[in-house]
């Protein structure tokens, strides 16, 4: 599966968000600070994200973005397709040179897209932030002083 610049960026930002979900408005500096992302182009995915609903912000000095409704309703996959689109991880029909759309490997890929698409469904932002909280609990220091 491939997901663009859009759609990882698009999943960190929500990320970033539902980690910080009880703190209010965030400004987007610090999720771009946070994220690692070239804040302009975040400012174009977050527009993209309020727009498919996921966001509320306001402007100013003590503006910034919070989510609409809290992690553990939000799924990856619902974000992915608002970000990407379609998720037709695998259509080999479009493919040159390809004789039938019916063989064994069309129904493969659709069940391959079928099992990525059940993950994505079932995991939840809350499920993201609690597997963080998780491997920053049992990370261990590179050096013993």
């Amino acid at each position: 599966m491939r997901i663009s610049a859009k759609g990882e960026y698009a999943i960190k930002a929500l990320l970033d968000l539902a980690m910080n979900y009880d703190k209010g408005l965030i400004p987007i500096h610090g999720i771009a600070e946070r994220q690692g992302i070239p804040q302009r182009y975040l400012e174009q995915v977050l527009l993209l994200l309020k727009r498919a609903g996921f966001l509320v912000s306001r402007r100013g000095a003590a503006g910034g973005y919070h989510l609409v409704r809290p992690p553990e309703e939000i799924s990856i996959g619902e974000v992915i397709r608002a970000v990407e689109g379609s998720l037709s991880l695998f259509d080999s029909t479009r493919r040159p040179g390809r004789r039938d759309s019916n063989d064994e490997l069309s129904e493969l890929w659709r069940d391959v897209s079928e099992a990525v698409s059940n993950v994505i469904d079932r995991v939840t932002f809350a499920d993201l932030v609690k597997r963080a909280h998780e491997r920053k609990a049992t990370a261990r220091p590179m050096y013993h002083i």
